[in-house]
């Protein structure tokens, strides 16, 4: 489905409205525009929950890694740049 096919005049989105609403729920975001330029997007109550739902930070995730507590050292190259021409 092209994104035209998924945009809106605010005007008929308001005489269509139950349909915007069936479509974000079977098809995806729908797109409205005020004016021609775009305003508002009516997605699906699971888009929504999905979206807002809370996400794991980067600290939680390696706290959960299954490397946690496992040693290693990284030894760091000491070998001078080499020469270049600018």
């Amino acid at each position: 489905m092209s994104a035209a096919e998924k945009s809106w005049a605010l005007q008929d989105a308001k005489a269509r409205f139950s349909n915007v609403v069936k479509k974000a729920e079977n098809e995806g975001p729908q797109f409205i525009s005020v004016r021609g330029k775009p305003s508002v997007v009516v997605i699906s109550q699971g888009d929504y929950f999905a979206l807002i739902a809370t996400h794991e930070t980067l600290v939680d995730f390696f706290r959960r890694s299954p490397l946690v507590g496992v040693r290693f050292s990284v030894k760091r190259n000491r070998s001078l740049p080499r020469d270049i021409e600018l």
